[in-house]
């Protein structure tokens, strides 16, 4: 029989726990550390028989016991994350965190409407400096970006959408990044590239990718640009295959672990080649699945 146990654990006599992370770099370094922690427990259970075992500390502080007096604890997440809304992503458990670590938002297809942007800037206005980093982790497969790139191969599709003013202003938003990502690998793979028979999955993936590039890289000028202390974003994507987080980035083949925004609009054309020339595109435009 093969087991897995999560427990969160509160040890009366643990005065603190772990500590936050001090900046953004460490931030990004103990949420990477969590994702393949959390990756590795399953891989160990599908490898062996047995249990796994994880166990994930929680802090008194965040559950209003430090003093000995039960009261409302203060809201001090390390990260805020924006995630897509699929039940198949459960942020905390991805990332190894407990209560009171992570400030999350879930949309689907990370779409950055005002509530979104309102929600994230609620958490740089009132969390203080304990916020360090800001994330957006979209998820292979994503099914907001495959309708859109669905509408992109058959335009005739959209059609079915006129009376759905809701699902439309999901796809809207996806169009142009769907778009784009298309281009860039027609200039890359050849103009055949259509044909090639893992295409679509092809390009959902790369959309997915430069969906929430392109969200972190909006966050990071609206948002953290403006502040006295150096709150970054970053974005990454949830392979629900291997659980693991890839994303592509100039400089680093591997493509793992979270990912800063880029920059500037040069570094996004430098992003957008790392994307589409990544072994995982050239993979499943072979057809091969993840």
């Amino acid at each position: 029989m093969k087991i897995v146990e999560i427990t969160y654990r509160y040890d009366g006599s643990v005065a603190v726990g772990r500590p936050r992370p001090g900046d953004a770099g460490a931030a990004r370094d103990r949420l990477d550390e969590g994702a393949r922690t959390s990756a590795a427990l399953f891989d160990d259970i599908r490898e062996g028989t047995g249990t796994a075992r994880r166990v994930i500390p929680v802090d008194p502080r965040d559950l209003g016991l430090d003093s000995g007096d039960p009261r409302t604890p203060a809201q001090r997440p390390f990260a805020a994350v924006l995630g897509c809304s699929d039940a198949r992503v459960p942020i905390e458990l991805i990332f190894n965190e407990g209560p009171n670590d992570l400030f999350v938002v879930r949309v689907a297809g990370n779409g950055l409407g005002g509530d979104v942007l309102g929600s994230l800037k609620y958490a740089v206005d009132h969390l203080g400096e304990s916020l360090k980093l800001i994330v957006v982790l979209g998820h292979s497969g994503c099914g907001a970006v495959s309708a859109a790139v669905d509408v992109v191969l058959d335009p005739k599709a959209y059609l079915s959408l006129a009376e759905k003013h809701s699902l439309r202003s999901i796809l809207d938003r996806l169009l142009v990044v769907v778009h784009a990502a298309a281009q860039r690998m027609a200039e890359v793979h050849g103009p055949d590239v259509q044909r090639r028979r893992g295409y679509r999955e092809a390009l959902i993936e790369a959309a997915v990718v430069a969906n929430v590039a392109l969200a972190a890289y909006t966050v990071q000028q609206e948002i953290g640009a403006t502040l006295p202390h150096a709150l970054r974003a970053a974005y990454g994507v949830y392979l629900l295959g291997t659980r693991r987080i890839w994303a592509p980035r100039s400089g680093d083949p591997t493509c793992e672990g979270l990912a800063y925004a880029p920059p500037d609009l040069a570094a996004f054309a430098e992003f957008s080649d790392s994307v589409v020339r990544s072994e995982r595109i050239a993979s499943l435009l072979e057809g091969h699945a993840e």
